[in-house]
């Protein structure tokens, strides 16, 4: 399904946020903004009354309104059918100022839906700008468990039968949070930011083999769930004979980068095998990319040290 949102969507979502009421243009609720138009358009989604490179929700504060007034009748009627034949999804009266009846005629008889909110015009611009860029971002749907680990997110995937859940299990016993089992769901929300979430149907719930379903917020508290996380490290579980940690890979460990919605992640490949406590190495892998993030790299340490060694002892 594609990325979209309706005036009523948008209305219903931010009535109380914004003290929205709906004058005029009901039968308009259904107009939308796909997320392709998203980026595309030249101009925000949402802004202040534009009559040259249109928003989709135009903002009419009171200098706006008092520019309408400024025109003659004719201007004034011509201007009121060009923003309205423009088609935004909303228009939106700033601070619960009274609504000019020509601007509320035009806007029934057009099916343009026309709000008043309480709000001032640069709150009203910021929340609504938030949503619409949020709600038409691109979306990933991803087979994994998501939780967060020492402040960060981190994507547990894996081979179905690994142990993903069993090992999502004994994190949250050791004082971690869930945020999403099975099919997380991430949103770029910022140019180097993707946001994870857990589906409404899955929320608390994590699925363990022979268990069956666990509610964790039932069993462990409310702090042992998180309603989203932003994705910074991937730990995938592999097959002990499925990697070979030789060489290089035995200093630097088995690292690599997967591609989320044109971000690289850095991802931990862990082999799974009998006697390896995997809790304490994903947290081990945690710990290891907060330092490497802070430009701590013990393997490219060990190196330098290492080469300062043999240049020393080198006649």
């Amino acid at each position: 399904m594609p990325r979209r949102i309706t005036a009523r969507e948008l209305f219903e979502q931010q009535r109380d946020r914004l003290g929205l009421r709906w004058l005029s243009g009901q039968e308009g609720g259904e107009r939308a903004i796909e997320a392709d138009e998203h980026r595309t358009r030249r101009p925000s989604l949402a802004g202040y009354l534009n009559v040259i490179h249109p928003n989709k929700v135009q903002i009419l504060g009171r200098e706006e309104l008092q520019w309408l007034d400024s025109l003659d009748a004719r201007q004034r009627w011509e201007t009121l059918q060009k923003i309205v034949d423009f088609r935004p999804i909303a228009l939106v009266i700033t601070r619960d100022q009274g609504c000019p009846a020509d601007l509320r005629e035009v806007a029934q008889e057009s099916a343009t839906p026309l709000w008043v909110s309480a709000q001032p015009g640069h709150e009203l611009l910021s929340q609504l700008q938030y949503v619409l860029a949020r709600s038409l971002a691109p979306r990933i749907t991803l087979h994994g468990v998501f939780m967060e680990i020492y402040s960060i997110g981190v994507l547990i995937t894996g081979e179905s039968g690994l142990g993903k859940s069993e090992l999502a299990l004994e994190l949250i016993s050791r004082g971690h949070r869930l945020v999403a089992d099975d099919a997380p769901e991430f949103t770029q929300i910022a140019p180097d930011v993707l946001d994870g979430t857990c589906p409404e149907l899955l929320q608390d719930l994590l699925e363990v083999r022979g268990l069956g379903i666990m509610n964790i917020r039932q069993m462990f508290g409310d702090t042992a769930v998180k309603r989203n996380k932003y994705l910074r490290l991937i730990v995938h579980l592999v097959r002990a004979g499925d990697t070979d940690l030789e060489g290089m890979a035995r200093l630097t460990g088995e690292t690599a980068a997967r591609p989320v919605l044109g971000l690289d992640v850095p991802v931990f490949n862990l082999p799974v095998a009998a006697g390896r406590n995997l809790a304490v190495l994903t947290e081990a892998a945690a710990r290891l990319h907060i330092l490497r993030a802070k430009g701590d790299d013990p393997a490219a340490a060990f190196l330098a040290r290492h080469s300062a060694l043999l240049d020393k002892s080198a006649p």
